[in-house]
């Protein structure tokens, strides 16, 4: 029940901050990296590189995780240039959000990270 509950509250924090922090407003280098976070955990990509203006994200998706390690600088991955259009940022950034418990993990941790909130304690 507590974990159900949990969960429920992680999504609906992760997107009401996607929500709170449309291109609409005024958009800070915070909010960019935010965008860029959830981006990159979804599609497994790095350089992401968001246009607001024309709708746009242009990244690299890697291919193949088993060539990848964070402790070397990785000048052989095997990566898919990719170009999307969205329509909405908002959407498109919601459509991202997974409720694997992997990626709770990491939402606790981005949503930590930047509104400074603990939600295992705030939930209990």
């Amino acid at each position: 029940m507590e974990n159900s509950r949990l969960k429920t509250r992680i999504l609906m924090e992760m997107e009401k901050m996607i929500t709170d922090n449309n291109p609409k407003g005024k958009m800070t280098e915070k909010v960019m990296e935010f965008h860029k976070a959830i981006i990159k955990k979804y599609y497994n990509a790095v350089d992401v590189k968001i246009d607001y203006h024309r709708h746009r994200v242009t990244m690299d998706i890697i291919i193949d995780d088993s060539m990848y390690d964070p402790k070397t600088v990785n000048k052989k991955l095997l990566v898919l240039p990719t170009n999307m259009y969205f329509i909405s940022l908002t959407a498109f950034l919601k459509s991202c959000i997974e409720s694997d418990c992997k990626s709770l993990a990491f939402y606790i941790k981005l949503l930590k990270d930047f509104t400074q909130k603990d939600l295992a304690k705030a939930i209990a």
